[in-house]
């Protein structure tokens, strides 16, 4: 089973842009996009249309929007971090929020990484580059906690 990443994002431009940052770096990890925060816990916690979901396959990183519908991403993360399940896998935020208090929080509440959306395509691969070397490549995680 290949590593899965799962893309946390209700804007179809920016979701069309990463699939592009992605297929351009040939990062071919399957791509699975939840578009809002309620989608996405469903996918994580195997609830809702994901329902008999294996959940020891788990994303190898999380891309979440913190702008989502229903449930926002600092939620989606707050419970994320609350179970453990989940509370360890991988979360860069992803984001257009220029609020400080979004950076606080994001990392208060246990994301690995915070990055700005660059507008700027040219920069925006480079993001997915490197994110995707280090998460998919070089980072190494614990073992699903859901094992043994």
């Amino acid at each position: 089973m290949g590593k899965t990443i799962l893309l946390v994002e209700d804007n179809a431009d920016d979701e069309a842009l990463t699939r592009r940052a992605l297929k351009k770096n040939n990062i071919g990890n399957e791509l699975v996009v939840a578009r809002d925060g309620a989608e996405a816990l469903d996918y994580l916690f195997g609830a809702g249309e994901y329902e008999g979901r294996d959940l020891a396959v788990m994303p190898q990183v999380i891309l979440l929007d913190l702008k989502l519908p229903k449930v926002d991403g600092l939620e989606v993360l707050r419970r994320m971090r609350a179970d453990k399940r989940t509370r360890l896998l991988p979360v860069v935020i992803l984001t257009s929020s220029k609020e400080q208090q979004d950076l606080v929080d994001g990392y208060g509440y246990g994301a690995n990484s915070y990055i700005r959306k660059p507008v700027d395509f040219a920069q925006f691969l480079e993001a997915v580059r490197q994110l995707g070397l280090y998460w998919l490549v070089l980072n190494e995680t614990p073992r699903h906690q859901g094992e043994g």
